[in-house]
């Protein structure tokens, strides 16, 4: 790629401009290692401008109405779905999903801008009945104020999306910091937002060290706010730095997710879709399957299923119309996946298919990694205790429903757990023991623009998506009025 087109990317965006650096970073295709552009390597000057933009905008953009806010988010939407195919290349070159599942998330996230410019309007208020004559008791919902957005690797649009559309349509103004693997679907989103006349200083981007530019955030008095996307690790390091100044946080975090399948469950079903969630992006999705737990009288079948559908997975660069996954996101990943299989290995895990990197030919300079499936797996593996985050399937058996209820529950995390039976009453239960903050029963889909998405325990707090992720970036305040 011709130096002047790596250079096209070299801004970040604050109070509504294009602000150019001298210290950049390159980014690179995780398929080829191609350098597919350069960004600012920002740090706390550039994000300190950036606050001092959503800070001056925010008395402004703070008091239009939900209307008008509406008007912007939908333009924001009308914008990116006319540049679809060309937003979906971008995030392929750059995170390395097919082409077609980078297509799938570009034009499915803008229903969060739809949905969040409506749900604008229903913001709502209360009067709660007073105690005594002449009284009125009211509390109503205000907008946080400047808040702090960090974004992930793995679903970089729809993230963004998910944070940025209600951000705006509460009220808040925001700077936001995208994952610096994938920053260039994040500066093409927020050239489309500029360009609907948007203030300035309502929408800002800077790209950088992230220890850094979170530090700087969280520090920051004037910013009230931060919604953060990431690792359990990252997530606490980021609540203490927030805990001086009582920082107001939403942590969407890692999980270790399971799969219950029962006897009595359609295991065609079961099988394909399991698949479909586990493998989605290379693994890399924080509510993606991470333990199989199957019945020990069904075990081997399902086990056969899944091995026959994981065997022909087609791995290829996203640009390659038959690919069905991509690469991982960096040889670190892949080296990451590579001992948390040979750690399953020496602890008596058998390897049913896959279980190496894939190399030479278009994959020689790519980080892919084949689908694998592992059997015997325990509880004393990594792979049983570590979020994946990667083509490994490991199957485990269970023989009673407290047995496995019990081991499930046992793990820190608690985002998402996954049910497969037809017996009614077990599903109700189940729904009520499992203690994450997401249950799919009888299917493996979650993330539904009206439903709020989230984990509890170690896989973090608070909600995105539904008429939750509104109230994210809304305080309450109470007035209690007497009418003399």
């Amino acid at each position: 790629m011709a130096e002047k087109q790596l250079n096209d990317w070299n801004y970040s965006w604050i109070n509504g401009a294009k602000v150019y650096s001298e210290h950049t970073f390159d980014v690179f295709n995780p398929a080829t290692g191609d350098v597919v552009g350069r960004v600012p390597n920002g740090g706390v000057d550039l994000t300190k401008s950036a606050v001092d933009a959503a800070y001056a905008a925010f008395a402004e953009w703070s008091k239009t109405t939900p209307k008008e806010r509406a008007a912007y988010l939908l333009e924001w939407a009308k914008r990116i779905l006319q540049d679809s195919e060309r937003l979906a290349a971008l995030l392929s070159a750059e995170q390395g999903k097919p082409l077609w599942e980078a297509r799938g998330e570009v034009e499915g996230s803008v229903d969060l801008i739809y949905w969040y410019a409506e749900e604008a309007k229903r913001a709502y208020g209360e009067i709660i009945p007073a105690s005594r004559r002449k009284q009125r008791l009211m509390v109503f919902r205000e907008p946080i104020g400047v808040v702090g957005l960090i974004t992930p690797m793995n679903v970089p649009a729809g993230t963004l999306l998910r944070k940025v559309a209600p951000a705006l349509a509460a009220g808040c103004t925001v700077v936001l910091k995208p994952a610096e693997k994938t920053p260039l679907i994040a500066l093409a989103l927020f050239e489309h937002l500029q360009d609907t006349g948007l203030p300035a200083g309502v929408a800002n981007l800077v790209t950088g060290d992230p220890a850094v530019i979170a530090e700087t955030l969280l520090t920051d008095p004037r910013v009230r706010k931060l919604s953060f996307t990431g690792s359990s690790a990252v997530g606490k390091l980021l609540m203490r730095q927030g805990a001086d100044q009582v920082k107001r946080l939403s942590l969407e975090l890692g999980g270790i997710c399971p799969v219950l399948v029962f006897p009595d469950a359609d295991l065609q079903k079961a099988a394909d879709e399991i698949i479909g969630n586990k493998f989605e992006n290379c693994g890399q999705v924080c509510n993606g399957i991470n333990l199989v737990y199957a019945h020990e009288t069904i075990a081997a079948e399902l086990t056969a299923l899944l091995v026959e559908r994981v065997q022909q997975i087609k791995v290829a660069p996203g640009t390659d119309p038959q690919a069905q996954i991509g690469p991982l996101i960096s040889h670190a990943a892949r080296d990451r996946i590579e001992r948390l299989v040979a750690d399953a290995k020496e602890k008596g895990a058998a390897v049913l298919t896959g279980g190496e990197r894939l190399a030479g030919g278009m994959y020689e300079n790519g980080s892919f990694y084949a689908p694998t499936v592992l059997a015997n797996v325990n509880n004393d593996m990594l792979v049983s205790t570590t979020e994946i985050f990667g083509p490994v399937l490991p199957i485990l058996t269970f023989s009673e429903q407290d047995e496995v209820v019990k081991r499930c529950n046992s793990t820190p995390y608690g985002l998402a757990a996954y049910v497969y039976t037809k017996d009614s009453a077990r599903m109700f239960e189940l729904i009520d023991r499992l203690e994450f903050g997401m249950v799919g029963v009888n299917g493996t889909s979650l993330a539904y623009t009206q439903a709020p998405f989230g984990g509890v325990k170690e896989s973090g707090i608070g909600r995105e998506g539904g008429h939750h992720g509104l109230e994210e970036f809304l305080e309450l305040k109470y007035a209690a009025m007497t009418i003399e």
